[in-house]
């Protein structure tokens, strides 16, 4: 297909305001993400009732996710930096959801691990397809923003919409939630598909509106850069991206951070039940709470890193801030070990979730350091730490708690966020991109 430049009409000099079209797309595209990560947890009593799964079943059923979502990050982000997001990301909804699809006619246990397991290998490109989109499209004043509008989406699929799924279960059978989440998906696909095309390609966006995002440091030619020096793979490109100190103070930030996120994808309900002796009803009430929390600090925290920027704070300093004072705000949790109450306990962990979210546009960083070449190798290798956090921290609290005490659990999780919080202090550093 021919490169073509859109030109403003005559008369114009106001810019067009497509990228927050943009930044929609993409909070829709999180959303369904995160549905289909949460679809399993949802069903899974019926799955066991129905398949008689063993504990050890459901563990390994729902950790198959996260092997080849891991597995997969840095060839993913290799393809990010050679396919373009129109293609690669339709290409990846579609994938995906048809493996959600096919789960709600499977037969068999082993069906079902084969299916999960592919729906990770697939969503894996995703996140770096979204930092690639947000490098091109939004200058950097701009940039925390979109990120933070965009991660919200995985708190509104977790928090808003499973009672949704829930609903669907009860009146439709398990089969419904696999089979509505994946036509959705699908759906979305060919959507993004056709709507979605570079700053320079996309009608609706003016030359004004790609002038404003190049002038304030957008990619806006990063399809074309990368076309034209995109070559065979190379050990040496890994390397780069593997040898960078800058680059691991976000690696190891980002473990940390997420391992505050899987603690609450996990072990939180049986934390509120086993350890704190609600009941199943009222936890599920409670578990909201916190995720509710998240959502209000992701948005707070794109929109108060831009808000810096604007003021003249350096990119490193409106970029680091909240992310430091996130992970640190994050270790209050171990403030639920010194109470009895209730109210307290789910004070400190919703208090904890919302600086956990507004730590959460560490993706920032990454596009403004990677190299330019290759952002979405760096965000695999980002995205490849920061997950493997859903193997161990699962497995770690396992070993920690006893049965009567969680309180070594929570202090693990604090004392990573508190980790987290020093990797960006010590080792980031100065916040420019890294040229090779």
């Amino acid at each position: 297909m021919p490169v073509t430049t859109r030109t403003a009409p005559a008369g114009t000099t106001s810019p067009t305001r497509s990228r927050y079209l943009i930044m929609v797309m993409l909070f829709i595209t999180v959303v369904i993400n995160y549905l289909d990560r949460s679809n399993l947890s949802i069903v899974m009593p019926a799955l066991r009732e129905e398949f008689g799964l063993s504990t050890v079943q459901q563990g390994m059923l729902l950790s198959a996710f996260g092997w080849t979502y891991a597995a997969m990050q840095i060839p993913g982000g290799w393809l990010v930096d050679r396919i373009a997001p129109r293609w690669l990301y339709a290409g990846a909804l579609i994938l995906w959801s048809g493996a959600t699809l096919l789960m709600g006619f499977v037969s068999s246990f082993a069906a079902l691990i084969v299916l999960r397991l592919c729906v990770g290998a697939f969503e894996a490109p995703a996140y770096p397809i979204n930092n690639r989109v947000v490098t091109a499209w939004f200058p950097e004043r701009e940039r925390a923003t979109a990120i933070g509008f965009y991660t919200s989406g995985q708190f509104v699929g977790l928090a808003f919409l499973t009672p949704v799924l829930a609903w669907l279960q009860l009146h439709y059978g398990w089969q419904s939630v696999f089979v509505i989440t994946g036509l959705v998906g699908i759906v979305w696909g060919v959507a993004w598909w056709m709507v979605y095309r570079e700053p320079r390609q996309f009608r609706g966006a003016n030359a004004a509106e790609v002038a404003l995002i190049g002038a304030g440091g957008g990619v806006v030619d990063l399809a074309s850069q990368a076309s034209s020096v995109r070559q065979p793979v190379h050990w040496a490109d890994l390397g780069a991206v593997l040898s960078n100190r800058k680059l691991w103070g976000v690696y190891l930030g980002q473990f940390c951070l997420s391992s505050t996120l899987w603690f609450f994808l996990t072990w939180f309900p049986t934390y509120l039940v086993k350890y704190r002796g609600m009941d199943f009803l009222q936890s599920g009430l409670l578990v909201s709470l916190p995720f509710f929390a998240a959502f209000c600090g992701v948005l707070c925290s794109g929109l108060a890193s831009d808000w810096l920027v604007r003021r003249g704070a350096s990119v490193g300093l409106a970029r680091k801030l909240p992310i430091v004072l996130g992970l640190l705000i994050s270790t209050t949790m171990v403030g639920a070990n010194f109470t009895g109450s209730t109210t307290w306990v789910i004070f400190f962990l919703a208090l904890a979730f919302f600086g956990n979210g507004l730590a959460s546009i560490t993706w920032s960083l990454v596009s403004t350091l990677a190299p330019a070449r290759l952002l979405g190798l760096t965000g695999g290798v980002f995205n490849f730490v920061g997950n493997l956090s859903a193997i161990f921290t699962p497995i770690i609290i396992g070993l920690l708690v006893t049965e009567d005490s969680f309180a070594p659990a929570i202090l693990y999780v604090a004392s990573l966020a508190l980790a987290g919080a020093l990797s960006y202090i010590l080792l980031v550093g100065k916040v420019e991109r890294i040229e090779l």
